[in-house]
């Protein structure tokens, strides 16, 4: 009996018990689907971090109290951490920085009327405008006299002007962020994810203004761009040689490529992470399809015992049975693409998160739906093969 003989018996086989097929496939299709969503969710977060982080340039170090090493903490929480004397010193001893700016960050809540958000505070001085890629829809960026005057005022992240201000034009309007007044004199494109989460949910004001605000000096890093990217080994080396004697060995400082790198890593460690977790449920599927392919030996046993006394070899009946099982897992698979791909389409056009599904996830998926058709196909195939035909045709 060819492959083609053997392949049609499998369907007739599949089809004559439509709805447990349809049950025994579904196992294998949410597997897959789970697969390339939860790849095509972290695939996506990869690609919004390292992309906006790539669009701030090539000439900036991320300096950060404390020691670090591949992302991760080494040395305990920093004894001291920045502050804007620190700054300062930066700006006198760093001669070949174009900007030396101190970065901020807390949580607080927004109000405007009756509308209120939890949004993250990013704070830092007018230079922040050249450094990070911030556009303005509407109003203006804060400017130096309002960051030495520590001034009320703020700029609002996309998704916060649209939530407290809908249908209006938020320039000019007044907000209360922690029970204090500020004035909005200005609003942001959107911006989506970034190294602080989504960028459209944060709020913007001098760093001077944040300290009283929180009533604290620490700075969450500092972020110095070069003048020119060639130089940025001696920035770097300037940097360390203006800290040394305040600060020994507890600060840490990034280039953008050594930023990348952490992160690619990270995130990357994640997506397969995610991509394990849901292999789970597709081996959960495999045993699915596994036992309901023993349950079909038993129900067909006199079918084979018929088949071996007409001159059905072992391998025709091993044959058949794998390809049932793998027809079952590669058409859950083929099904299961179809649910996570559209499941992540609709997921990046109607949320925040960021998806992107690739071709090598859908590979994957796939392949390892056939391998699990086959791994979990080939005992009880094994187990129809081996029965003696005069016990399988006594069979009731």
């Amino acid at each position: 009996m060819n492959f083609g003989e053997s392949f049609r018996i499998a369907l007739r086989a599949l089809s004559a018990n439509k709805t447990r097929s349809l049950l025994t496939m579904l196992g294998v299709i949410i597997g897959v689907a789970a697969v390339i969503l939860l790849v095509g969710i972290g695939t996506g977060v990869q690609d919004e971090v390292t992309g906006s982080l790539e669009g701030l340039g090539s000439n900036l170090l991320f300096v950060i109290p404390g020691q670090y090493n591949m992302g991760m903490d080494s040395g305990g929480p920093p004894s001291r951490y920045f502050t804007l004397d620190d700054v300062d010193t930066l700006q006198r001893r760093v001669e070949n920085a174009a900007a030396v700016v101190p970065v901020m960050q807390a949580s607080a809540t927004i109000k405007a009327g009756n509308r209120s958000m939890r949004v993250v505070v990013a704070a830092a001085t007018e230079q922040g405008a050249e450094v990070f890629s911030n556009e303005v829809a509407g109003g203006r960026h804060y400017r130096k006299g309002e960051v030495q005057a520590a001034s009320r005022v703020v700029g609002l992240g996309y998704t916060v002007a649209q939530e407290l201000f809908p249908n209006q034009d938020p320039v000019g309007q007044q907000v209360t962020i922690n029970g204090q007044r500020f004035s909005v004199i200005g609003y942001y494109a959107s911006l989506g994810g970034g190294m602080a989460g989504d960028r459209d949910v944060q709020v913007y004001m001098p760093v001077t203004t944040a300290q009283k605000l929180f009533g604290m000096t620490d700075l969450s890093m500092i972020v110095v761009k070069a003048a020119d990217p060639d130089e940025i080994d001696v920035v770097r080396r300037e940097i360390k040689r203006a800290l040394l004697p305040t600060f020994g060995d507890e600060f840490t400082v990034f280039s953008q490529e050594q930023t990348l790198g952490i992160l690619a890593d990270l995130l990357g460690m994640l997506t397969y992470m995610l991509a394990g977790i849901a292999g789970i449920s597709l081996m959960v599927g495999g045993i699915g399809i596994m036992n309901i392919m023993l349950v079909s030996v038993s129900e067909r046993t006199r079918e084979i015992g018929i088949r071996k006394a007409v001159g059905a070899r072992t391998y025709d009946i091993l044959s058949q049975f794998v390809i049932e099982a793998v027809a079952l897992s590669v058409l859950g698979g083929v099904l299961g693409i179809a649910v996570g791909w559209g499941g992540a389409t609709l997921i990046g056009r109607l949320t925040p998160v960021p998806t992107n599904v690739t071709p090598w996830a859908v590979a994957m998926s796939f392949f390892f739906a056939f391998g699990v058709g086959v791994f979990f196909g080939v005992y009880p195939a094994w187990k129809a093969s081996q029965l003696d035909p005069i016990e399988a045709l006594r069979y009731e």
